[in-house]
């Protein structure tokens, strides 16, 4: 594992008047920082631990039928639970746009955060370093580690498990079937190379004037983790297993490089189609390809099951090889609130079991109400027994998406930021590749010579 620095880790216990890192601090920060900033006040929001908090993001009275199924499946748990458990828990909707932006981050820094809680592979150091995600180890069946093999590697620390996922997500290009028919294409034009993909893009948007290919544009955790993907096709790295800042490099600068032209020739617009509501862009024919990840799978399913729409693998550059980033939230457990071994108790029993129920709880998740890959093997091989995968669209993400894919990097909040700068800066802002490139780098080694905490790969 990677270390940097003195290789120390923080505490597990409570800090002490720490300053919990935002995600929005500037290269000037970067270059100062000796350490990745911890968290400021502690406290919990159970006075009593009675009742324990349980955030996440889907919405109960969501217009997408899909995120509803999701949402009573959250509800369905916590039920199951309260039946059989003293501690009782809450669930406690908070929307996607606060939940991924500053809520979770200003809640903890206040005292107030959630007993329990969804977290990402991106952020999983800012609060690990913190000192806030509670030692779901003790609360794991025996075989649990293995069943879940490489896709709880992001989310431990010294043989310690941190977080348990839920999904696995692939990255794959999805392409609009009428959108295509209407500007002269068929399955024979699938693209499977970086320029294959611009020019099939620019016949798109020049013969139906539909958005040609789609990247997210909006900055954040999610547009850098639909972006490392190219940058990975291309040999780029972040920093490499002997610890070295190695982000400037070809890797990196073809990828922004790509970005940068689709935007600049049209293919890619600078404004997410639809207010990024895939399916509407979709059946209202305003995009003809969108970067989206396996989940949208179950959203057309129950948003437009009549919509005719295809699913390919990342074309690569000339000389690349082929990847795709793999996401996925997962519980997490607090050590924050009053009664952190019960919070972390939940986590273990919802997901990190042998029993049939815990499976199940996979099976159910990642091919009932949503579309993912199983993230423990014995689900996995449950759900496709089953015929989770036998669809198209799963069967073609399990199959040939899937293999090869890379998680999702843990990248601490000042390294993600200077990713996210140069991604804005070239691809919507115009500038230079070489110096935007260069200049996140320097920002990076900066931090990473004094960084202290958990390894980044």
């Amino acid at each position: 594992m990677l270390q940097h620095g003195n290789g120390a880790v923080p505490a597990r216990g409570a800090p002490s008047r720490r300053r919990f890192l935002g995600g929005t601090a500037g290269a000037a920060a970067a270059a100062g920082t000796a350490a990745t900033p911890l968290l400021s006040g502690c406290g919990a929001a159970n006075a009593d631990g009675g009742t324990l908090t349980f955030w996440h993001f889907y919405d109960p009275k969501a217009s997408d039928p899909a995120m509803v199924a999701q949402s009573k499946w959250f509800d369905r748990l916590i039920k199951d639970w309260n039946d059989t458990h003293d501690v009782r828990i809450e669930p406690y909707f908070v929307p996607g746009a606060s939940y991924q932006g500053s809520k979770m981050v200003t809640a903890f820094a206040s005292g107030a955060g959630p007993d329990i809680f969804l977290l990402s592979p991106g952020d999983f150091t800012r609060y690990y370093n913190g000192g806030i995600l509670a030692d779901l180890t003790p609360h794991l069946d025996a075989g649990v580690v293995e069943d879940y093999g490489t896709s709880l590697a992001s989310r431990t620390v010294d043989g310690r498990v941190y977080a348990l996922p839920m999904e696995v997500e692939p990255l794959a290009m999805f392409y609009n079937v009428p959108v295509w028919e209407k500007a002269g294409l068929s399955e024979g034009d699938i693209p499977v190379t970086w320029d294959q993909l611009l020019d099939v893009g620019d016949r798109i948007r020049s013969r139906t004037g539909a958005a040609g290919l789609v990247f997210h544009t909006d900055p954040g955790y999610y547009q850098n983790f639909t972006w490392y993907c190219w940058m990975w096709q291309g040999g780029g790295e972040v920093v490499d297993k002997a610890g070295n800042v190695v982000f400037d490099s070809r890797g990196a600068r073809q990828a922004l490089a790509l970005w940068q032209d689709a935007v600049e020739a049209g293919i890619a617009p600078r404004t997410l189609p639809a207010a990024d509501d895939r399916i509407t862009a979709f059946t209202s024919h305003l995009a003809g390809m969108w970067q989206i990840g396996i989940w949208e799978v179950q959203a057309f399913k129950a948003g437009a099951p009549d919509h005719e729409y295809g699913v390919f693998r990342l074309p690569v550059p000339s000389g690349g090889e082929y990847t795709t980033t793999l996401g996925g939230w997962s519980f997490c457990a607090s050590t924050q609130g009053a009664n952190p071994d019960a919070a972390a108790e939940f986590c273990g029993w919802a997901l990190g079991g042998m029993s049939d129920e815990s499976i199940n709880r996979s099976v159910e998740w990642c091919t009932g109400v949503k579309s993912g890959i199983s993230p423990r093997a014995s689900a996995l091989q449950r759900a496709t027994a089953q015929g989770g995968y036998d669809s198209w669209a799963m069967k073609k993400f399990k199959e040939d998406v899937f293999p090869g894919g890379r998680a999702e990097p843990r990248y601490p909040p000042i390294v993600y930021k200077a990713i996210s700068d140069a991604i804005q800066a070239t691809m919507l802002a115009g500038k230079g590749v070489a110096s935007e490139a260069d200049r996140a780098a320097q920002t990076i080694d900066a931090f990473m010579k004094s960084y202290q905490g958990a390894s980044l790969l």
